[in-house]
Parts: structure tokens; sequence; C-alpha cells
């Protein structure tokens, strides 16, 4: 009798542990939701001036968020119920969504280096076909210069080689400090404009933003194969309850 009281608090310990980590993991694809819709609203208006970025990026990270919370709910009823074949169902498919985390997150890194070369064609292409006509490109541009505080991929002279300036010497206004005190047209006066080029900023920008990324999935993938061994050795001791005899 005693073991048999001894098993039940082992599953009920495990089940308690379970029930934990189901939370963090649905919080966790919460957290993958926000993160994609993050980078399809905000953070995808810089990466799209990258002629290597794929705008595939944002929604593999909201449709594995939601897959996420939705299986994170059905893991608080395979929990509950303590069914053997659904706990070892949840841990196959906590092993498929493991795999599939850290295979994207090894092809962001190996990816990022291309991104980042993209940047420096796709800048030159941007300041090319800027035509200051408020295009959704030339919008993009002129967010990527007042936000980061850059000018020009290089430096703000880049914009004197294009057609847009090369008559008057000009940069926009998405390159000054102060817009109404800015002498930009032509431009006269460097201190009131931002001198430094958009490319290592940009860069830099996107690398921190994207090394959080990255860290935070590979450590979301790590985290799951705590559910796997959980999930698992709850599953075995409800099969050796089951046959534990009771004297």
């Amino acid at each position: 009798m005693g073991r048999r009281l001894q098993t039940e608090a082992a599953l009920t310990f495990m089940k308690i542990c379970l029930m934990i980590f189901n939370f963090i993991f649905w919080l966790t694809g919460i957290g993958l939701l926000v993160i994609g819709i993050w980078m399809k609203v905000s953070l995808y208006q810089f990466l799209q001036l990258s002629d290597e970025y794929n705008n595939v990026a944002p929604y593999v990270f909201i449709g594995t968020g939601a897959a996420i919370t939705v299986v994170g709910f059905f893991a608080c009823c395979c929990t509950v119920k303590g069914q053997p074949v659904l706990l070892y169902l949840l841990s196959a498919f906590l092993v498929v969504v493991f795999v599939l985390e850290l295979g994207a997150a090894i092809s962001g890194y190996i990816f990022r280096g291309k991104l980042n070369t993209g940047f420096r064609t796709g800048l030159h292409q941007a300041l090319k076909k800027y035509k200051g006509h408020n295009s959704v490109q030339d919008k993009d541009l002129d967010l990527l210069q007042s936000t980061l505080h850059c000018c020009g991929v290089d430096n703000y002279t880049d914009w004197f080689e294009t057609h847009w300036s090369s008559k008057t010497k000009s940069v926009p206004v998405s390159c000054c400090k102060i817009e109404k005190n800015c002498k930009n047209k032509p431009l006269t006066v460097v201190t009131d404009i931002f001198q430094q080029g958009c490319y290592e900023k940009v860069v830099n920008f996107v690398n921190g933003n994207l090394k959080i990324i990255g860290g935070g999935a590979v450590a979301i993938a790590c985290f799951q194969l705590l559910g796997v061994l959980l999930a698992c050795c709850l599953a075995k001791n409800v099969n050796k309850a089951k046959y534990e005899p009771v004297a």
C-alpha cells in the first residue's frame, strides 16, 4: 500500500510539473505570435530594404506561435486526463516542433550573412529609385533614415550620385536632425543633417534584434525537451501504476 501511495504522489508531482511546463509553453506561443506580428508591422519595413529578404519569415513566427498556443491548451487537457497515448502523442509533437525550430534557427543564422550583403545592394537600389513622391519604398527609406539617424548608404554624399539629387546636391528631409531648421535643398550646412551612412546602422540594428529573436527561439526549442521528458515519464508511471498490486 505504501508503494501505491508513493506512486500516486509521484504521478501528482509530475502532473503539476507538466502543467507548469504547459503554461510556460503556452506563453512562449503567445510570445512568438507577438514577435511575428512585430516583425510584420515594424521590423519588416527595414528588412524589406534588403534584396535577400524573404517576406515569409514573419508568417513563420505567426504560424508557429498560433500552433503552439493551440497545442499548449491541448497539452493541458492531455496532462489532466493522464492518458499515456495522449502523453506520448504530445511528446512526439514536441520533438517535431523542436527539430523544426532548431532547423529554422540554424537556417536563420546562415541566412543572416546574405541578408547583410543584400542590405548594401538594396539600399543603393532604394537611393537610385528615390523620387520623393511618398511611394512605399520612398517612405521605408525615409523612415529608416529618420529612425536610425543616418543618411545615404555609407555617408550622406551617396545622395549626390542619385538622379533625384544630381543637380541640386540635396538630401531628403528625413536626413535632417531638425526639419524646420534644416537647409537641405541644396545642402549648405552639413551639421544640420545625419552624416553617418545607414548601412552599418541598419545591419547592427537588424542583427541585434535577430540575435535576440534567434536566441529566444533556441531557448524555447531546448526548453521543449523538458516537456518531452516530463510527458514520457508521466506516461510511463501511469502505465506502471495500472499494473502495480495494491498490497
